[in-house]
């Protein structure tokens, strides 16, 4: 035992060295993309159950010079679907509704021959081939447009890009309806619902999904960098007509609160529903073994499953990357539009000794998004 524990005490000034190597280079790498005196980010790494980086860089507001902390709201764009496909799964555990129930049975007065053929799996999964709601959308008489905007900016069309089921086009659209798919169900608005099932009991008490009109708490604004000027411009609800719909994008909430919500889905929530939301539900790319599963992009690329996530709503943008199996995490949440999250992640992971770096980047959507000035400051970049 005595020599146990002599190699132990032997050894642990190693460990300890190797640590703070670890963070000391994890943090010159996040300094030199992140400068004090401009919009920054707040990164998180945990690993079994401990947090072993938590640093904030940069400004929360440039006019007022308000440092971004790891309690600052920033809006996480599409990690929102996360939280909306949690509760839609959640909701038909509970039987309350099915998986393979049609858009019809929710809005009556969607186009039949759409509504009776897409279903809330399809929705999930990006594999509806609905319609954008982008262009169907009058601009000039919405400034904040909201989930039923979208609703009625679609229900009409009487086309999809591809047979239900058959193919994989990521759909902004899609959770815009499985937020209003949820406030039928359960009577309640989107955002008091995940507010009273997740945000409460989760201890999240800062965290909400933006409703134009109320203010939030702490919360940093988002900027684009405009390198023609070398000068950062906000682009936040104000200034982005589709920054305000809530099931696709629409929750803030800060690098410290997220972790309550990480170790819930490791620790504490139905493991049905985790496995479910986890797991390969629809293949992208069968040569890189990526999935969507249900709010989560799924690489089985390594040996270990990755689990992730990336965001993107006006000047916002943010990346969860995840092994579940060693129950590790990188968060990053910012407030700028300039930087690389998934390289960042990826000199990370090989910064802390993880050699999984599952990331395989697709090509934008082909939409009218991605062809219209007026549309660039929307929602998501996968």
């Amino acid at each position: 035992m005595k020599y146990i524990l002599y190699a132990f005490l032997v050894l642990l000034p190693a460990i300890s060295a190797d640590c703070q190597i670890k963070t000391g280079s994890t943090d010159s790498l996040l300094r030199a993309y992140y400068k004090n005196s401009e919009p920054g980010a707040s990164v998180v790494i945990s690993r079994a159950g401990k947090i072993i980086f938590k640093k904030s860089y940069g400004l929360a507001n440039i006019q007022t010079n308000q440092k971004i902390t790891s309690t600052t709201n920033f809006n996480i764009g599409s990690l929102t679907k996360q939280f909306t496909a949690f509760c839609i799964v959640q909701m038909a555990e509970k039987m309350q509704l099915s998986l393979h129930d049609k858009l019809i049975k929710y809005f009556p007065d969607f186009n039949a021959k759409i509504g009776n053929i897409i279903t809330i799996q399809e929705l999930l999964t990006h594999s509806s081939g609905i319609i954008d709601h982008y262009a169907f959308i009058d601009t000039s008489i919405v400034k904040h447009a909201t989930d039923k905007d979208v609703l009625n900016a679609v229900k009409h069309t009487g086309s999809t890009y591809f047979t239900p089921g058959t193919k994989y086009r990521y759909s902004n659209t899609a959770y815009c309806l499985l937020a209003m798919i949820i406030e039928k169900v359960s009577g309640m608005s989107y955002h008091y619902y995940v507010k009273k099932n997740i945000f409460v009991p989760l201890a999240m008490k800062n965290s909400a999904v933006l409703k134009i009109g109320t203010i939030m708490y702490k919360n940093a604004f988002g900027y684009d960098y405009d390198s023609s000027k070398n000068a950062f411009n906000k682009l936040d609800a104000d200034e982005a007509i589709f920054f305000s719909t809530e099931g696709d994008g629409g929750v803030y909430t800060s690098a410290d609160e997220y972790l309550h919500w990480w170790r819930f889905l490791q620790h504490q929530a139905d493991k049905n529903i985790v496995q479910k939301i986890r797991s390969s539900q629809f293949i992208i790319d069968p040569v890189n073994k990526l999935s969507y599963g249900y709010g989560w992009f799924i690489s089985n690329k390594d040996k270990e499953k990755a689990v992730y996530h990336t965001g993107s709503n006006g000047g916002f943008r943010a990346i969860v990357f995840t092994i579940p199996s060693k129950d590790y995490i990188v968060v990053i949440f910012s407030n700028r539009t300039d930087k690389d999250l998934e390289n960042l992640v990826q000199q990370i992971n090989a910064l802390q000794g993880v050699t999984n770096n599952s990331f395989t980047k697709i090509e934008a959507l082909v939409s009218f998004i991605n062809t219209s000035l007026i549309f660039a400051p929307c929602k998501e970049i996968l």
